[in-house]
C-alpha cells in the first residue's frame, strides 16, 4: 500500500532531506520492529521492502504478566549489524539486554531496581546510551560495565539517540509539572547541554540524518496531530516531513537516507524524495522501527 504524505511543498522538503544521503551501490539496510502478533511484544526483522519477516526469538512466554507481555521492545542494532540491544521486563523491571543478530545468545547488561530503556549505540559500537528510572541518561560499555550518568536533575530525560559522528546525544526532556516535551542535545560526557526545539508541544523519538546535520522527530505541534518534522542541529530550519490522516510516530533514519515510521499499527518507509511511503507490515500492532545494517551473509 502506498501512503500519500504531502503536497508539493513537503515533497520539496523531502528532496532537500534526502539529498546527499546514502547511495553509491551500498547494500540496503533491513528493518527491525516490534509486534504483538504472537501475543507478546517481540522483535522481528524484515528486509527494506517489507519481505522476509522473521521473529528473532523462538520463545513461548506467559503474556498474562508484565514480565511476559513486555518480553522485548525498543530494538537498536549495533553499527556492524551483528548485535541488537533492546529493553525487556522479563526479570521484573525493564533492563537492557543484547542478543546476536539471529536472536541467539541473549545477555543481560543492566540489573537495577530502576527501569532502563531506549538503548542507542555509539557509532564505533563500543558504548550504549540509555534512559534510566524517572528520567536520567546513562552511558555504559557495550558489555554492560562502567555505567555512569550523563544527565542528572529533576527533569524527565529519555529516548537518547547517538549522533553519527559520536559527538552528541539527542534526547527528549520534559520539565517537571508540564506535559511539554522538547528535544535537547548533550555530549556523551555530560557537557554541552542545550535545548534544540522550543515548540511548546509533545516532541519525541529523535533520529539523526546520515550526515548528522539534521534530526527528525515526531511532534503534535500542528493541531495535536502527530507528524514527522526535522530540524538542524543548530536549532534552525524546522521542516514538516509528513501530513497524514492519522498520527505518525517513531521516525528512523537509515544510512542510505530512507526513513521508516509507524502509523496505525503498521511500519511504513519512504526510500527517496517522492511524496509517498510504502506500508511494509499488516497493521498487527507493529511499532519501534529501527534500521539494521545487513551483511552479505544475512542478505543471501
Amino acid at each position: 500500500m502506498r501512503r500519500r504524505l504531502a503536497g508539493a511543498a513537503l515533497g520539496a522538503s523531502l528532496a532537500v532531506l534526502f539529498a546527499g544521503c546514502g547511495g553509491g551501490g551500498e547494500t540496503r539496510p533491513g528493518l527491525l520492529f516490534v509486534s504483538t502478533r504472537d501475543g507478546d511484544y517481540a522483535i522481528y526483522s524484515m528486509n527494506a521492502g517489507g519481505g522476509d519477516e522473521r521473529r528473532l526469538t523462538d520463545v513461548e512466554v506467559d503474556t498474562s504478566s508484565p514480565q511476559g507481555l513486555f518480553f522485548q521492545i525498543e530494538p537498536s542494532a549495533s553499527p556492524d549489524g551483528e548485535a541488537i540491544a533492546f529493553a525487556s521486563k522479563r526479570k521484573g523491571t525493564f533492563d537492557i539486554y543484547v542478543m546476536n543478530a539471529d536472536g541467539t545468545g541473549t545477555r543481560r547488561l543492566t540489573s537495577t531496581p530502576h527501569d532502563d530503556g531506549h538503548p542507542t549505540w555509539s557509532p564505533d559500537g563500543s558504548r550504549i546510551a540509555f534512559g534510566r528510572g524517572v528520567g536520567d541518561l546513562y552511558v555504559m560499555n557495550a558489555d554492560g560495565t562502567g555505567a555512569r550518568p550523563v544527565t542528572r536533575g529533576e527533569a524527565e530525560e529519555t529516548e537518547p539517540a547517538w549522533s553519527p559522528d559520536g559527538r552528541w546525544i539527542a534526547f527528549v526532556r520534559r520539565a517537571p509539572g508540564t506535559s511539554i516535551r522538547e528535544l535537547w542535545l548533550v555530549k556523551p560526557d555530560g557537557s554541552g547541554l542545550r535545548q534544540l526545539t522550543s515548540l511548546g508541544a509533545v516532541s519525541d523519538s529523535p533520529t539523526w540524518s546520515p550526515g548528522g546535520d539534521r534530526i527528525a522527530f515526531a511532534t503534535n505541534v500542528r493541531d495535536l496531530q502527530f507528524d514527522l518534522y526535522s530540524i538542524g542541529v543548530g536549532g534552525k530550519g524546522l521542516r514538516q516531513m509528513t501530513e497524514t490522516e492519522e498520527d505518525t510516530f517513531e521516525p528512523a533514519w537509515a544510512s542510505d537516507g530512507s526513513i521508516a515510521f509507524s502509523e496505525a499499527g503498521s511500519i511504513f518507509a519512504v526510500e527517496g524524495a517522492d511524496d509517498a511511503a510504502d506500508e511494509l507490515t499488516g497493521r498487527e500492532n507493529d511499532s519501534d522501527p529501527a534500521w539494521w545494517p545487513v551483511t552479505d551473509e544475512r542478505e543471501s
